[in-house]
């Protein structure tokens, strides 16, 4: 699956309109769910005139592919900003669990947007997190040439320590709306650690 990026012939006034649909979409999916959506929903949340609509997406189908698309790459860039200050594999790690949490907590409808391309495009579904798991075994990848974890399946690995945020942050962040606490943060990390690091 490609990865859409905006059109580089919009005028600054078009990404910004672009960017209030997308907004407002990711607002819209959240709240009512795939099916229930409608594009007037989104123009009506944007504060966009409906035909103004199809100059950015062609459908609705299309504008929710981007608003997942978006959602990742934002997710992923966020990490990825964050973890440049570890100064360790472990510290890494943790740094990226917790910036997902924070991701979580200013993005409260990216758990329902998410979950329902397993309904409305299981490839769109797959790619999500397979993006997010490659990076997770290229971090482990550096970590086992160094020497800091143990030689395991990076792949089965990524989609564990996945799983661990996925449903961390769904239990504390979506379901509660607080914070991961830190008991329970550092319980996993022991269990994490304790599976990884070379003895």
């Amino acid at each position: 699956m490609s990865e859409n990026q905006p059109t580089q012939t919009l005028t600054k006034k078009g990404l910004e309109t672009r960017a209030k649909l997308l907004h407002a979409a990711e607002h819209i999916f959240g709240q009512y769910g795939y099916y229930e959506a409608s594009i007037v929903l989104i123009t009506q949340h944007a504060q966009v005139a409906q035909g103004t609509f199809y100059n950015y997406f062609e459908s609705k189908k299309a504008i929710y592919d981007e608003v997942v698309r978006q959602l990742n790459r934002g997710l992923r860039a966020q990490i990825k900003e964050e973890i440049a200050s570890a100064t360790s594999h472990e510290d890494t790690l943790r740094i990226g669990f917790l910036a997902f949490f924070r991701w979580v907590k200013n993005h409260p409808n990216l758990y329902s947007i998410v979950q329902q391309a397993v309904l409305v495009d299981q490839e769109l579904y797959r790619w999500y997190y397979d993006k997010l798991a490659m990076g997770y075994q290229k971090s482990l990848t550096v970590g086992i040439d160094e020497g800091a974890f143990r030689k395991l399946d990076q792949e089965t690995i990524a989609y564990c320590l996945l799983s661990i945020g996925q449903f961390l942050g769904m239990r504390w962040v979506y379901w509660e709306g607080q914070d991961v606490p830190e008991d329970v943060f550092e319980t996993a990390m022991s269990m994490v650690f304790g599976g990884l690091q070379v003895k």
